[in-house]
């Protein structure tokens, strides 16, 4: 077998990586979901990690390229991410096993926590865990959007489009969707008088000689499932449409027309379906609706449920299974005896109805993106939509730090603790370039002795 000289001037290229089995794949996408902390830009930022720079299963471009249309959808992108993936490396298993496992786990999470809030109010250990991470958060979204950006922004218009960006939701609330649609338009029409400036993953060439040729490379070829053709679009569909309509008249037959599982199941069908931006531009229109519109749940509840979601693993917008379970247990669906299963079924169903529609998009639009990737009349307005949502990230990193730093508004103190536990996380993540899980667990671990010793500082 032929090896490298030993008086080779350089080291020889890194090796193709092996071919990853399904099951290899499973306790992946599995391990993911149970540490997929930090929002929709700590999760990609750890896909990337994994999948791009230590595994090598898909090059610098195409994981660019998946996520740029994951961005274009309603519905959180870093699980639709997921399920590309998987997608493109085991067919349709595949991305059903890798998004539903970024998931679950967050489920399961979720519905435990919400039992523990519910049976027995707020307990002192879980008030200081949660008062440890709320910072920690805070800064591996920071250090998220950095990660992104700096591969996102390779020139001065992209970090115009950026500021831009970051400019109309901080200054103007202009509505994510706006903000896509107008990064868009500049990507399209730029590309026709300067194409250089809006090619995705410029710089790709060093990025390949940091981390080695990968099992999906940018000129690795479409596998035979991943070709576009009109029966997989009409099946996917097809079978989609069908989920949706067998288990909304399950429920219709079982709960009534207007029963609280049948309305959850409808109003979350719409909730996914506004999800543009993630999960904070969909949160004011669950608020009117869980809240003010069907009371499934008081606003005081609704924030907590919030911080719950902040500091599980999986989406942010899982926030919904703690919506559905204290409605469910609150509304008593089956019954004053059965309050915890009425609990979980209601969170199992308002998961269901969310997520349905990501895996459709997914499923059966991804054939034809995979048809346009190095295609610049395709790739520019995305170039240019991913560097608007690095604007719209740091512009949430922004809204943690106000909540977490001033938790009573910017009238009331300034919570100095969570400062140094923030500051302190962000050391460790940008200098020592610790993992999220080590940062997480730190920070918790502060946040439970400072509750004990000092519980005024909460």
């Amino acid at each position: 077998m032929d090896t490298a000289l030993p008086d080779a001037p350089c080291a020889p290229p890194a090796p193709l990586p092996q071919p990853v089995s399904f099951g290899d794949a499973f306790r992946f996408w599995l391990k993911l979901g149970f540490i997929s902390f930090g929002g929709p830009a700590g999760q990609i930022a750890i896909m990337h990690a994994e999948l791009v720079e230590r595994r090598r299963w898909i090059s610098e471009k195409r994981f660019l390229h998946a996520l740029n249309f994951c961005m274009l959808l309603p519905g959180p992108e870093a699980q639709q991410l997921a399920t590309y993936i998987g997608w493109l490396m085991h067919r349709t298993r595949g991305g059903i096993v890798a998004g539903a496992l970024f998931v679950l786990p967050s489920l399961f999470i979720l519905v435990a926590l919400s039992w523990i809030y519910l049976r027995f109010g707020n307990l002192p250990v879980v008030a200081g865990i949660f008062y440890g991470i709320k910072p920690a958060v805070t800064a591996l979204v920071v250090h998220a959007a950095h990660r992104i950006g700096s591969r996102a922004l390779k020139n001065r218009w992209m970090w115009g489009i950026a500021a831009a960006a970051f400019v109309a939701i901080f200054a103007f609330g202009a509505p994510f969707p706006a903000i896509v649609l107008a990064a868009g338009l500049i990507g399209h029409f730029g590309a026709r008088w300067a194409p250089g400036v809006f090619a995705l993953g410029g710089g790709h060439g060093k990025a390949g000689q940091s981390h080695g040729p990968a099992l999906i490379d940018d000129d690795t070829p479409t596998p035979a499932h991943a070709r576009f053709s009109r029966w997989h679009l009409a099946k996917v569909l097809a079978v989609g449409l069908g989920l949706w309509l067998l288990a909304m008249a399950f429920l219709i037959a079982t709960q009534g027309l207007h029963g609280t599982l049948t309305q959850m199941g409808w109003f979350f069908t719409k909730a996914a379906l506004l999800t543009f931006g993630g999960a904070y531009a969909v949160l004011p229109y669950v608020y009117q609706g869980a809240v003010e519109q069907y009371q499934w749940l008081s606003g005081a509840q609704m924030i907590d449920g919030l911080a719950l979601g902040e500091t599980t693993p999986g989406p942010l917008i899982m926030v919904v299974a703690f919506v559905g379970f204290v409605g469910g247990w609150l509304k008593q669906v089956l019954g004053p005896d059965s309050l915890f299963l009425a609990g979980a079924l209601a969170a199992a169903v308002v998961t269901f109805f969310t997520f349905l529609p990501s895996f459709i998009f997914i499923l059966a639009g991804g054939p034809a993106i995979e048809a346009t990737h190095g295609k610049l009349g395709f790739t520019a307005p995305l170039s240019a939509i991913t560097a608007a949502v690095v604007g719209v990230i740091l512009n949430l990193a922004l809204f943690f730090a106000y909540h977490v730093l001033w938790p009573q508004g910017f009238g009331g103190r300034f919570d100095a603790v969570s400062a140094v536990i923030a500051l302190a996380a962000a050391v460790a993540l940008f200098r020592f370039k610790a993992g999220v899980m080590p940062v997480l667990g730190a920070c918790a671990a502060i946040g439970l002795a400072v509750s004990v010793s000092f519980p005024k500082f909460q």
